[in-house]
Formats: structure tokens, sequence, C-alpha cells
């Protein structure tokens, strides 16, 4: 049996004929915690995109567990940017999280306790239970961001992609989506990350894809993840002293 969560191969997706990504051949084993990081505008968003197939690539293929994504979709987990969100939408935090139950339930079911408790329980697992009754625009975006993780958490996906879930969150949050993310990593699930603060990524990750258009390198964080990789992924203007005292 595979050890691959995810297979990508030559895929090429392009803006107004303007190639966003190029040739990409990529595998993702499973049972990591990876980040995604790269310079703006390399791809990042459009390559989990493209993988969940909300953008349609120019060309290339993706499979998932050595099958197409169609047919794997109850396996996996999607939380977006926060950006990429209508929060004015009139809905309350427990109905938020509930919705991460409908793909296993199938048309015509509607959620009922077993769905409602496992909801209240994804809810206490990531702090937001006292808030099941709230708004969601009535949030902060942290405590946003922790609701849509436990939507995800509902879903019991075996593969969790992530578009930038600490952007706008504070400390505390951060650190209580990492300890989630990891859990799940533990759990022998793949996590997919779309991730900036070049910093944190030996600290929370095992497994990174350096990104710019192309694929710079992928593979172990100890050693694909150096001042080399970052070098030729964000130019030489950027600084990487921290990872020279690192090693």
């Amino acid at each position: 049996m595979s050890n691959i969560a995810i297979k990508i191969d030559d895929l090429t997706v392009s803006y107004n004929q303007k190639p966003v990504l190029w040739d990409i051949d990529l595998e993702i084993p499973k049972g990591v915690l990876m980040a995604i990081v790269g310079p703006n505008g390399a791809g990042k968003s459009t390559l989990i995109k493209s993988i969940l197939g909300i953008i349609n690539p120019l060309a290339g293929t993706v499979s998932i567990e050595g099958k197409p994504y169609k047919t794997q979709k109850k396996k996996i987990a999607y939380v977006p940017q926060r950006g990429s969100v209508d929060w004015d939408f009139p809905t309350q935090v427990l109905d938020v999280v509930m919705m991460g139950t409908y793909g296993n339930l199938g048309w015509f079911k509607r959620p009922g306790k077993k769905e409602k408790e496992e909801s209240l329980k994804a809810l206490e697992k990531v702090g937001m239970l006292d808030f099941k009754d709230r708004q969601i625009s009535q949030l902060s975006g942290g405590q946003q961001q922790r609701v849509f993780l436990a939507r995800a958490l509902v879903q019991n996906a075996e593969i969790y992609f992530m578009d930038e879930p600490f952007q706008g969150v504070d400390a505390t949050t951060e650190r209580a989506i990492i300890s989630l993310l990891k859990e799940l990593k533990n759990q022998g699930k793949t996590v997919v990350v779309v991730h900036h603060d070049l910093d944190t990524v030996p600290e929370y990750f095992n497994w990174v894809t350096l990104l710019n258009v192309k694929v710079i390198a992928s593979g172990n964080v100890e050693e694909y993840f150096t001042q080399e990789n970052l070098k030729k992924c964000y130019g030489t203007k950027h600084s990487f002293e921290y990872i020279l005292n690192k090693n």
C-alpha cells in the first residue's frame, strides 16, 4: 500500500495566460505536517485550490491516495483564508461547525443528536464552546479561525488543507492551532498548511515545500529548509540568519 497521500504530476495553472504554477511535480507522504512557503504571488493558495478542484489547471493531474479527488472528497477537510469568507452571513457558531458533518451525512439527511455532540466537542477542543450561540460575525479574527478549525475537525478527515490559518490571530490562538495540528499529525493525519512565518517553520512543521511558481525543494524540514533553498525561493535580498544560527 502506497505511503503517498497526495501526488501531483506536471501541474500547470495560468491566469490571463500568465503561469501561476508551472510544471509542478510533488509527492506528499501520509502523516506529515507540511508547510508550503514562498514569496507573495508564488502560487501557494493556487496550489491548494488546484488540488481541491476549486481551480482548473491548464495541464497535469492530482491524485489523493492514488485516486482522483472527486472520489476522495470525504477524506479531505479544507480551511480557507479568512479573507475569502463572508463573515456577515447570519449564522451561529454551532451551525457553522455542524456544516462540517454534512459531507458524511449524504443527501436529504439533517444533522442529528450525534452530529451536534461531535460539533460541541470540537468547539470545546478549540476553546470556543462558550460562543456556540454567538453570531459568527460578532467574533474576532482569531475566534473565527478557531470556529473554522472546529468545522474541519468534525469532518474527521484523513487530509487537512489550511490556507494561512495563523493570519490575523493572536499568539494564544496560534499556539492553540499548532497544538491541534500536531495532534492531528500524531493521529496519522496529513496536514498541509500555507504558511508565511519562516521563523516558526522548524518548530511547527516536519515537512516543507518551497514554492515560487515552480517547486524549489520539498522534503523533511531538517534536510530541505536550508539557507541555500530559501535563497533560491525568495532571492538573495532576504536575510536568513536564523537558519544559519540553527544549523
